[in-house]
């Protein structure tokens, strides 16, 4: 496959963005102005190395238009996360489509409750929306003293949607956002689809979903059962910017869709309906059983006792690899009787072998700026 062209006043975003980042709406603007290759977006990189995913006019275009369907509007947005990644650079795309301007969240700041209600506060769209990742909503709906900030919780009231996206989020967290009348909208996807593509299961107008088994690639039905997850259509990258390997690797033409395929799991209903159910390498053999860590780490997080879970595979010289898992826990939780609780509930659901034998316990899984769980510092905890 050829090399990309990316030409030169493509918006590169290849680091943290330094002083204002609406000083990017200009050259945003002048970008999506004209076809072709518009921002090259590096990705977080957090398991292996990053890539610089090539993102044209088009594919964002088509990305901010078919989010506007789906929440049956355009309006003002809250940047709340940095904009050198993909769902903070489309809150700074999306005003632009909205003829909106953005209200920034202090992006050098620690997010707090406080810090959000006060930018939303200054929001002057009764339209109004904001991406957020599960960690930000946590603590303002479940905060560690256990005492929620009025004015925050009244805040994303106000919002018509709040995006919610980076990684998964508990059902704990998304019943506490149900219960607090928030309309918060799930979403998967990444750098490679312009973002969130698919929301609270189903695809975004113009997107297509493939669950690949057994090789079959997007032009084959897909069958039942858990798969890789392919994604296409319009809001697909062009590919990787100095990788034609791995863009050859990754992005595929079928029947005129653009397609990229993910390293995720997911599986389709019958009515269409997405469930992704983590990586996949998340897939580790202990002692010749593979186990699914991220269906491990659901188990865990359905536990009303449990903030946040990861579950990850530690090299073991016994059995090659050993499930492990990080867990933080709610205040004044006994944590013997939670891991004792939370074996049985692995045991029952899955088996013997899926059941974590090492534990670590930190006050906050730590995070990516994406908002995505650091996955080697996880590990270090659990080496």
């Amino acid at each position: 496959m050829a090399e990309l062209i990316v030409p030169d006043d493509a918006v590169v975003l290849d680091g943290p963005v330094a002083g204002d980042p609406l000083r990017l709406l200009s050259p945003l603007t002048r970008v999506l102005g004209r076809a072709g290759p518009a921002v090259v977006v590096r990705t977080s990189g957090s398991t292996g190395r990053a890539k610089r995913t090539v993102l044209t006019r088009d594919a964002l275009a088509a990305s901010s238009m078919a989010t506007a369907v789906r929440t049956g509007a355009v309006g003002q947005w809250l940047l709340a996360l940095p904009v050198h990644y993909v769902a903070g650079l489309q809150v700074l795309v999306r005003s632009l489509y909205a003829g909106t301007d953005p209200v920034v969240l202090d992006p050098a700041a620690r997010f707090t409750p406080e810090a959000f209600a006060e930018a939303a506060a200054r929001l002057e769209d009764p339209v109004r929306f904001t991406s957020l990742v599960p960690t930000q909503l946590q603590r303002i709906l479940e905060p560690e003293s256990g005492v929620r900030n009025g004015d925050a919780v009244s805040a994303l009231k106000s919002f018509s949607a709040v995006l919610l996206g980076g990684s998964a989020a508990s059902p704990r967290l998304l019943a506490a956002a149900r219960e607090a009348d928030l309309q918060v909208i799930s979403t998967y996807g990444m750098s490679e689809t312009c973002g969130g593509c698919v929301y609270d299961g189903v695809a975004l107008d113009g997107v297509s979903v493939h669950v690949e088994q057994d090789g079959g690639r997007p032009g084959t039905p897909s069958a039942p059962g858990p798969g890789r997850i392919w994604l296409g259509g319009a809001v697909v990258a062009a590919g990787y910017a100095g990788d034609p390997e791995q863009t050859a690797r990754h992005f595929h033409e079928a029947a005129g869709t653009r397609w990229y395929r993910t390293d995720d799991l997911g599986e389709l209903s019958p009515d269409g309906v997405l469930a992704v159910h983590g990586r996949v390498d998340d897939v580790l053999n202990t002692g010749g059983v593979k186990v699914s860590a991220g269906r491990v780490t659901a188990v865990l997080d359905r536990h009303p006792a449990v903030r946040q879970a990861l579950v990850l595979g530690v090299p073991d010289p016994e059995w090659g690899q050993v499930v492990g898992a990080a867990v933080v826990a709610a205040a004044g939780t006994d944590r013997a009787r939670l891991r004792a609780e939370l074996v049985e509930a692995v045991r029952a659901e899955h088996g013997s072998a899926a059941v974590p034998r090492r534990w670590a316990w930190p006050q906050e899984l730590p995070m990516l700026p994406t908002g995505k769980p650091d996955r080697a510092a996880v590990a270090r905890l659990l080496g």
